[in-house]
């Protein structure tokens, strides 16, 4: 091939550096090995309903995406700043008091945590809101730079003075579900970047679906030069090019690179129901809010009606409701009653006619990001293995879609860098 890089992932990082080198005027080509670009941000339209590719949420706080997208032309649409967990046979609403004064009330009377530890939420917030994401990477980085281990999620919040009910309760079902691991094993900073992302800005969905982010990118890179269902068996294959950035999920890497085992990738099932709007909107409905499981018991750790925060999810006078349950290896046929089941305690008579669309099952949903664990732009993006190959994917950053769209832009201008068109202190 005559470009000067190849790109192996057409996701958002290998997106992202296609769009560093394009703006360099370097010759570039993306090969991806399946029928449309994105990845794991994608969308399917199924009997009229737009599904994405696993539960997925869109920060409008994150920096990467800030400098890139284009928000108006997306036409985003919000969550309520807040969410509702169901507990004791009920759903318990906390609402963020600062956005929705009106709500201080309800918050302060829900059966979710004590008032002590409302108060520590917002002393928390005020917290993130003063630091930035690099101050958050910075941090990290000097705790492992000290040789420490690096917090757990659980053990931030203890730190906090949470107590364990709201631990449990809440952010047990909230930041497992962000980070696919229900014990809060995960590394704090992950949490740290994603409450400030909530704090200082808008958790929302393109109208459309989330397969308009990358598709947007695409659109701002010249035509032709992304090559789809072409799948690279082994970098032997590019050897004509200058530069090869392997912008892919792990398991590929490794493949291509004998890179090491590493651990386990975080793996998500995804179920999507379809179901006629009822008649009188039940109060979980009331709002678009991300509903939690507060409970040990039901498979469903988070559901989200995506036609209550979207209409153009479902066609009218349907509901299009998102259930996601952490793990894969699971029997549908068994998961299924399950699942009704749960919905039916949370929902009442109503989930019992839901129709099942989709079954997601996505294996390497996310990679296990615990401690020991940091990032920075630092870390090198040049594999050591092969002279002139880099690296991207969100297991080189914060695993997000801002991570990936960050770790695309690095590997970019790293590549830059290798070909003498990029200063040092510019590539950081």
């Amino acid at each position: 091939m005559r470009e000067d890089v190849i790109i192996v992932g057409g996701g958002l990082a290998g997106l992202c550096c296609a769009r560093v080198l394009h703006k360099a005027g370097v010759p570039w080509r993306v090969l991806e090995a399946s029928d449309r670009v994105g990845g794991r941000v994608s969308s399917d339209i199924v009997d009229g309903f737009t599904l994405d590719r696993g539960f997925q949420v869109f920060q409008t706080a994150y920096p990467e995406a800030a400098k890139v997208l284009d928000y108006p032309a997306l036409d985003l649409k919000n969550f309520e700043p807040g969410a509702s967990v169901f507990y004791k046979d009920a759903f318990h609403t906390l609402m963020d008091p600062w956005r929705r004064p009106s709500s201080l009330l309800e918050g302060a009377l829900a059966g979710v945590g004590s008032l002590s530890d409302k108060l520590r939420v917002g002393t928390w917030r005020s917290e993130a809101q003063r630091l930035s994401h690099e101050q958050l990477m910075e941090r990290a980085a000097v705790h492992a730079g000290d040789g420490g281990r690096g917090e757990t999620i659980r053990e931030m919040l203890i730190r906090r003075g949470f107590s364990e009910g709201m631990i449990e309760r809440f952010f047990r079902p909230f930041f497992g579900g962000i980070t696919l691991d229900e014990s809060l094993g995960s590394a704090a900073t992950l949490a740290e970047v994603v409450f400030r992302c909530f704090s200082i800005g808008d958790s929302c969905v393109p109208a459309r679906g989330m397969g308009q982010i990358p598709a947007q990118i695409a659109r701002s890179l010249p035509s032709g030069q992304i090559t789809l269902n072409t799948r690279v068996a082994s970098l032997d294959e590019l050897t004509s090019a200058r530069a090869v950035v392997v912008a892919t999920e792990y398991s590929v890497a490794r493949k291509l690179l004998n890179l090491p085992t590493g651990r386990t990738p975080r793996g998500v099932t995804n179920m999507y129901f379809a179901a006629k709007s009822p008649g009188e909107d039940h109060p979980a409905l009331r709002r678009a809010l991300l509903l939690l499981n507060g409970l040990r018991t039901g498979p469903a750790i988070n559901v989200a009606v995506m036609s209550r925060v979207s209409q153009a999810y479902a066609p009218s006078g349907y509901e299009l409701i998102s259930v996601s349950v952490l793990g894969v290896d699971h029997d549908e046929r068994a998961l299924l009653p399950m699942v009704t089941e749960q919905m039916v305690q949370w929902f009442g008579p109503w989930a019992s006619s839901w129709s099942l669309l989709k079954t997601y099952t996505i294996r390497e949903a996310l990679p296990d990001q615990s401690p020991p664990w940091y990032t920075s732009p630092s870390w090198p993006v040049i594999s050591a293995k092969r002279p002139g190959v880099f690296l991207a994917g969100d297991w080189r950053d914060v695993a997000s879609i801002d991570g990936a769209m960050r770790a695309g832009r690095l590997a970019g201008e790293a590549v830059l860098k290798h070909l003498g068109l990029l200063s040092a202190g510019r590539a950081s």
